[in-house]
């Protein structure tokens, strides 16, 4: 899992620009799929069939999408200005190395005035920030175009025994979860129909995973993201690192589903804990439960610290928690049997 959580992690591919990592992930998706394809907005889609007539179906989902930076223009000088792409913390990017994505991969660093050079209390805002390539503006020019994409460093990797530290483990950390089921289900007698997606532009709106449910048409939908891990600085609606999967409970959520994997995670023996969203979750789940005429969504989450930045942490353990959870549950699901899920 860890190698897996790895290679997913150094793959480049902000909202909007997936393409640079798509391919890739759905070579990953087909040696354990039926049928593996990319939809008109780009979402992987990979089925595995259960062989059983009129099945249910089952979507397992992910976004495989990152934040980052979008060039905005280049100086005289040879400086890059860039916007953000998504909710990246403003907070984090002066004097970060970053990796612009133009003809070719070009490093550079964001710079801003030093402090002594700073208004007293001024907190330095993108506005105010430049990426430094260390090229003259000529070649830089010929490198790079207004509306490249830009994207933050990869980190340590391995932190201690138990945790990884990385970018992009929101959402890519779900996709080894989601990965991994697929590459296990074929030990499991299922009697379901799965679709595993990796859904992009979840960062800039949830829209990867609008479309893919809706072309779906899932019978039942569990979305995979993170939560707010405990740091030395909030421990207040946040969740341990290695306290195992975190399953949702809230109105966007499924009353009955949310309850068959909490009996699932008993049963098995599963480290889970609950959460309680009383409104939007902030993820795919929000616009996944109103496709169509309504998908019975659950949610699971994988406590992650220092969301948004190059060093996101969490323990691989919940990871394997949140896949182990998943495969029992597609597991134990009863061919078309789905009453117990009526209200």
């Amino acid at each position: 899992m860890r190698n897996l959580i790895k290679q997913l992690s150094d793959m480049r591919g902000i909202s909007g620009f997936e393409y640079r990592l798509t391919d890739k992930i759905a070579e990953m998706f087909a040696p354990y799929s039926d049928e593996v394809c990319t939809d008109a907005l780009g979402n992987v889609i990979a089925l595995k069939k259960c062989g059983i007539s009129n099945a249910p179906k089952v979507m397992i989902e992910a976004h495989c999408d990152e934040i980052g930076l979008m060039i905005t223009s280049i100086t005289e000088e040879g400086y890059l200005t860039f916007a953000n792409v998504g909710g990246v913390d403003e907070r984090i990017l002066p004097l970060s190395e970053v990796t612009v994505h133009g003809r070719q991969d070009v490093y550079g660093v964001v710079g801003i005035k030093p402090d002594y050079l700073q208004e007293n209390g001024k907190t330095a805002k993108i506005k105010d920030m430049a990426i430094d390539t260390g090229l003259d503006a000529d070649e830089v020019k010929k490198l790079i175009s207004i509306g490249d994409s830009a994207t933050l460093p990869q980190s340590v990797g391995r932190l201690g025994k138990k945790q990884w530290s990385g970018k992009s483990l929101d959402d890519r950390a779900s996709v080894a979860a989601v990965l991994n089921v697929m590459k296990k289900i074929d030990k499991h007698n299922i009697h379901a129909d799965v679709y595993a997606v990796a859904a992009v532009q979840e960062e800039v709106g949830c829209r990867g995973a609008k479309t893919a449910s809706y072309g779906i048409n899932p019978d039942i939908a569990i979305a995979i993201d993170v939560t707010h891990g405990i740091t030395p600085d909030n421990s207040a609606n946040a969740f341990e690192v290695g306290c195992g999967t975190v399953i949702s409970i809230g109105p966007n959520l499924h009353p009955k589903l949310t309850n068959k994997l909490f009996e699932i995670a008993k049963k098995y023996n599963i480290k889970a804990e609950a959460d309680v969203d009383g409104g939007n979750t902030g993820t795919d789940a929000w616009e996944i439960q109103v496709s169509r005429a309504g998908i019975p969504t659950a949610l699971l989450s994988i406590p992650l610290k220092y969301m948004h930045t190059s060093v996101e942490t969490l323990a691989v353990s919940d990871v394997k928690a949140t896949s182990k959870l998943l495969l029992h549950f597609i597991s134990e699901l009863k061919g078309d049997d789905l009453t117990w899920l009526n209200f």
